[in-house]
């Protein structure tokens, strides 16, 4: 059976580590050249770049802010100029400050909504006008439970990744006709940085309110991803995928 994806070429932003890292080399296990996008950690992208090398795949690391759009265009154009296409984006780039809402600074709030919310759509825009052109495409938007439940300490955050959903089904819609999908895969509580750094007792009380008992994998969320920007999904747009353990049904 030929790989699911040979011969197209996927953009995912923030793919050094956690879960952008594991869609990036899922993606690549199934044929697709990958970009890996980061920002800061050049070390772990280029251990991504390697691993997925090693096991007979196509990647090179670029580093870029999504938050700023001068970079996102140029960097979009330069994928398009050295591969020739780009059929998949996977906007995986985010971060936040928590922060009770009397605490949050403005600044910090429009830092996370920049980076989240902002850089979706940066990188949205520049990867369609191509898209366009092909008349193909596959955009996978990573929001999150905290979209749908909230989180104390977190406006801004759940702002930005229920904002993501919101422009994912207009997008959705605008696009439809060229044989583009655009979908949200939104993760709950998965084992990465973000979860380690919590404190034990909020682990513990986190856990109890997921059915599953325990928490998510990055691999988990990247086959869901897989799923999506696979041209066998070509019926599956605007839709926002749970990958939660049961924790919001």
């Amino acid at each position: 059976m030929s790989p699911k994806l040979a011969g197209q070429v996927a953009l995912v932003t923030g793919g050094s580590r956690g879960i952008g890292r594991a869609i990036a080399e899922r993606l690549a296990s199934e044929g697709a050249t990958v970009v890996v996008n980061y920002r800061e950690n050049h070390e772990a992208a280029n251990a991504v770049v390697a691993a997925i090398r090693e096991r007979g795949g196509q990647a090179d690391a670029v580093r870029f802010d999504v938050s700023s759009a001068e970079a996102v265009d140029q960097n979009v154009r330069d994928v398009v100029n050295r591969y020739g296409r780009l059929d998949i984006l996977v906007n995986n780039a985010g971060g936040t400050t928590d922060q009770l809402l009397l605490r949050l600074k403005e600044e910090e709030w429009e830092r996370v909504l920049r980076l989240n919310l902002t850089g979706t759509f940066f990188c949205s825009k520049a990867a369609v006008r191509w898209m366009l052109r092909a008349h193909y495409g596959r955009i996978v938007n990573v929001s999150s439970v905290a979209a749908h439940l909230g989180n104390m300490g977190q406006t801004a955050y759940a702002a930005a990744k229920a904002g993501i959903e919101g422009f994912t089904r207009s997008l959705a819609r605008e696009v439809a006709t060229r044989n583009i999908t655009v979908n949200v895969v939104a993760p709950g509580f998965i084992a990465t940085e973000m979860v380690e750094r919590l404190p034990d007792a909020l682990k513990q009380a986190y856990l109890q309110l997921i059915p599953m008992g325990r928490w998510g994998k990055p691999e988990e969320v990247a086959e869901v991803v897989l799923f999506l920007v696979q041209p066998a999904a070509a019926y599956v747009t605007g839709q926002v995928i749970g990958v939660n353990g049961g924790l919001y049904m």
